[in-house]
Order: structure tokens, then C-alpha cells, then sequence
């Protein structure tokens, strides 16, 4: 099933539920109950309040408004409304400490797969699931986030892997590719799941541009910080400034003096060719000026990540209509079911199609050096576009021409206006269900949790 379609069939919706719980609590094995319950930074929640509010929020969309059943606890609405509660108050609420949390979610997926297997098959019952599976894997990458700022020395992420592979070029990030002017959809289309924010889809011109071919790298990153970028008055806007000089910021966020960089649990050198993480839109906008380019338009950047000139039509993914993962699960179901050495099977040695892909589905635990996953090229011959790191674009969040809240407002409209700062193609840490070129990710442009790079752009071909 396309990570984009909606779940109609109770049995699939199941599936996918259970899939995203089982990741959910396979984050937290081995952590204390007194790290979970720990407000390890004010940018983030208690992992034990994620837990909660992963529970409430299915609690809420499939027992009560799917099912039509009363909530198993209404009384926890005001400790898991994320809206009402800012982050930085959160671990003064009275949330579940995480034996509870645990019990609260294992209660409400019993009533929630009632639900699903009583609910009409309407709009309803196909959008909600889906709404929640994805709400929740989001919030994995959130807890990831937490996890990274806690830095819990030998925290070992679940099944962590190795790239697949080094690349066979070496990539800075600043060379660029050319996207062809012209007219294109932006946005959604009509089949299938979409947040709010993604519709409706609606033709937008565009001149000629240039996009980076990869995100910039740690190695060009360090070479812009050592040749005075965090210190040249000309390349920082005034809110930049302020910022910088308040929080003393004078390299990426995880990075040591001494050339390491904290990755999930542990300090490890840092690597040239892996694209630059926990960056702030400040930082890239100022390296962008820095080297006389810019950040791309929210339009540039899916245009040049999905658009293919030759058949003038638009990709699902960078790489055509195939999701990340699905021709791995058919590799798998083949060499299961007895074909020995079948070409491209994980029996022959091959490399499962996710993996070549992007870097998505913390598989890695940190990003990939760039090129590692050259069957994910863009039509435009862009790397990584979608996976590794989410990318700031120049763009504020606001609703499309014709936008209409759904299903609730406080996903997305209470959050447009100028504040906040678009960024786009997922991370590592992002599901692939979640990150397809069209998904639109926000936040303030002092914040560096985010597992956030830069690629640049430029006008003209």
C-alpha cells in the first residue's frame, strides 16, 4: 500500500497501527522510567508526555469520534492538548508517569481496533486511521528529537544500521542542478491522504533556477564556520544577529570544539560528506548569503523534487510512483517464498529498495553521506530530497489559495503567518509514510532540534 493512500480496510488500518506502536515502544526500551519522565530540554516534552498524548490523541479519533464511544479518559484532555500546553510547561502538568502512559496506551488500542472493525466505511473511516497512524509516527521523530538533546551516553537506537553504502563521488552541496521555468502543480492531489496544509493543489509559475544537487555537507559547513561565518556582521539578518550573539551559537548544534559531533547516544569525529544537521533557518539563511545563493521557495524546492520535464508530469517521490519499501516487502515475499538468487532479492546480496531510495525510517540514526542513495534522484538529478535532512526553504507558513482546515484547525491555520518557517523532504528520523515531497514541516527559525540542513538555490539556468 503507497504511504500516501489511506487505510480503508479495518485489517490494513490494524496493521498499520500495530507497525507504528511497535516502533513507538521499541524507542523507549531500555530508557528509565525516571529518564522518560525527565524534561531533558525546554524545547521538548517528557518522552513519558509523548507517550501519554499518543494515547489520548487515539483516545480521542478512533474510540470517541470514529467509534463513537466516550474516551477512556476525558479528564486528560487539558494535560495532552498540544496546542494549549507549550512544551515548556509541559512537565509541570499532570501527565502519567510511564507505567501509566504504557497502560493508557495498551487499553486504548483495544478499544480503538473495536472501533475500526464497527465503523462504516465512509470518509471518515478511512481518513482518522490514517490521521492517527501518522500522528503517532510523527511523534517518534519527535521523541527522537528529545533523545538526541537528552544525550543519554550508549542510548543505542533499535536495529541501528550502517549506509548501505559510501559513495562513489564526493558531494559539498553547492553544486547545482538546473530546473527549467515554466508552469507546475503545487500541492496535493486529490487522491488519497494529505494534511490540510498540502491543498488543494494549484498550478504555480516558476522562472528558471538552479537548486543544490545535495544538501550542504559537514565538511562545507566547517570550511564556511572556520572562514569567519559566525562571525561577518554582512551575512546575518538583525534577528539572526541577536540571536546568535544571546545563545553565544558559533557552530551547529551537537558539535564539539575539537571536531565530533553527538549522534544519538555517542560523540563520533565528524564526517565530511554527511550533510550538515541541526542547523537553524538563521544559520542557513546566513550561510546562503554567505556564498552569494539563497534558500529555495517552498514551490522551487517540490518542483525540483518531483517535477519531471520529460513527461511534464508530476512524481509521487523523487524517483517515480514507487513508494520507499514496497519493493523490498516484495523482494521479501519472494525470496521467502523459495526464489533463491533471484536478481535484486535480499537473498542474491542485494540492497533492499528502501535503503537505495532515501534514509528515512531511523534505520541509521543519523544522516548518510550524501550520494549513498543514488537511485533516489529527482528527475532534476537532485540527491536526497527526500530522507537525511529536512531542508529550511525561504517560505512562511500559510494556507494555499483555497485552503479549508480539516480536520481540525489547530493542526496547521493557528500556526500561519511570518513567525514560522517552512522546511521540507523529511529526515532519518522521519517515517516514510509521512515525508512525501508535498508534506509541509514548520517551526520557528531560532529552533536547531529539528533534524534540519540546508540546500541552497539560485536564479537563473
Amino acid at each position: 500500500m503507497p504511504p500516501q493512500a489511506s487505510v480503508t480496510e479495518p485489517s490494513a488500518a490494524a496493521a498499520a497501527l500495530e507497525d507504528a506502536r511497535r516502533r513507538t515502544l521499541r524507542l523507549v526500551e531500555g530508557i528509565t522510567d525516571e529518564d522518560l519522565e525527565r524534561v531533558h530540554s525546554p524545547l521538548m516534552s517528557p518522552l513519558a508526555w509523548d507517550l501519554g498524548h499518543i494515547a489520548a490523541f487515539e483516545d480521542l479519533w478512533l474510540v470517541h469520534r470514529l467509534g463513537g464511544e466516550p474516551m477512556l479518559r476525558e479528564d486528560l484532555g487539558h494535560v495532552y492538548d498540544a496546542f494549549e500546553t507549550p512544551r515548556s510547561d509541559r512537565g509541570d502538568l499532570p501527565f502519567l508517569r510511564a507505567p501509566e502512559a504504557r497502560a493508557y496506551l495498551e487499553e486504548v488500542r483495544e478499544h480503538a481496533l473495536a472501533a475500526l472493525r464497527s465503523a462504516d466505511a465512509d470518509a471518515d473511516g478511512s481518513t482518522i486511521p490514517e490521521l492517527v497512524i501518522r500522528h503517532e509516527h510523527q511523534h517518534q521523530e519527535t521523541m527522537l528529537q528529545s533523545l538526541q538533546l537528552a544525550r543519554l551516553e550508549g542510548y543505542e537506537g533499535p536495529g541501528r544500521e550502517e549506509p548501505p553504502w559510501s559513495p562513489s563521488e564526493r558531494h559539498t552541496g553547492l553544486e547545482t542542478v538546473a530546473v527549467p521555468a515554466g508552469a507546475f502543480p503545487l500541492g496535493a492531489g486529490a487522491d488519497g491522504f494529505a494534511y490540510d496544509n498540502e491543498l488543494p493543489r494549484h498550478t504555480v509559475e516558476l522562472a528558471a533556477f538552479r537548486i543544490g544537487a545535495a544538501p550542504i555537507t559537514n565538511g562545507t559547513w566547517m570550511r564556511f564556520a572556520e572562514g569567519g561565518g559566525y562571525e561577518r556582521r554582512e551575512w546575518w539578518s538583525d534577528e539572526a544577529w541577536r540571536w546568535k550573539e544571546e545563545y553565544d551559537i558559533t557552530l551547529p548544534g551537537g558539535w564539539t570544539d575539537d571536531g565530533r559531533e553527538w549522534r544519538m547516544g555517542r560523540f563520533e569525529p565528524l564526517h565530511p560528506s554527511r550533510p550538515v544537521v541541526h542547523v537553524s533557518w538563521f544559520e542557513a539563511d546566513a550561510f546562503a548569503r554567505a556564498h552569494g545563493v539563497r534558500l529555495p521557495t517552498e514551490a522551487e524546492w517540490e518542483k525540483a523534487a518531483t517535477w519531471d520535464q520529460r513527461t511534464e508530469s508530476k512524481r509521487t517521490w523523487p524517483w517515480g510512483k514507487e513508494p520507499p519499501g514496497a519493493a523490498q516487502a516484495a523482494v521479501r515475499h519472494l525470496t521467502l517464498g523459495g526464489g533463491r538468487g533471484l536478481p535484486g532479492s535480499e537473498g542474491s546480496g542485494a540492497r533492499p529498495a528502501q535503503r537505495q531510495h532515501a534514509n528515512l525510517d531511523a534505520r541509521v540514526y543519523g544522516t548518510a553521506p550524501v550520494g549513498s542513495y543514488p537511485a533516489g534522484a529527482s528527475p532534476c538529478g537532485a540527491l536526497a530530497m527526500v530522507g537525511d535532512v529536512w531542508e529550511w526553504t525561504a517560505g512562511e507558513l500559510r494556507g494555499y489559495p483555497g485552503f479549508v482546515a480539516h480536520p481540525y484547525p489547530e493542526y496547521s491555520e493557528v500556526f500561519f503567518g511570518t513567525e514560522h518557517k517552512v522546511l521540507r523532504g523529511g529526515s532519518w528520523a522521519s517515517a516514510g509514510r509521512v515525508a512525501l515531497p508535498t508534506f509541509r514541516n514548520w517551526d520557528l527559525p531560532a529552533r536547531r532540534q529539528i533534524f534540519a540542513g540546508v540546500r541552497i538555490a539560485q536564479d537563473g539556468a
